[in-house]
């Protein structure tokens, strides 16, 4: 399993999604005063995950 990295800014595709307020709020203090936007960070995680799921 590798380890999660918050990420730089990626190239994107605006999507919409819903997320709960506790959720964007710990999103948003994990990635306060790192090179990172909250969309970065959500992709980053869904794709660790990915990785690592069994299905």
């Amino acid at each position: 399993m590798r380890k999660f990295q918050i990420p730089t800014i990626p190239p994107t595709t605006s999507k919409s999604i819903r997320f709960p307020n506790d959720v964007i709020e710990n999103v948003e203090k994990t990635i306060q005063g790192k090179n990172c936007t909250f969309t970065a960070f959500v992709v980053e995680a869904v794709k660790y995950v990915l990785e690592n799921v069994d299905i």
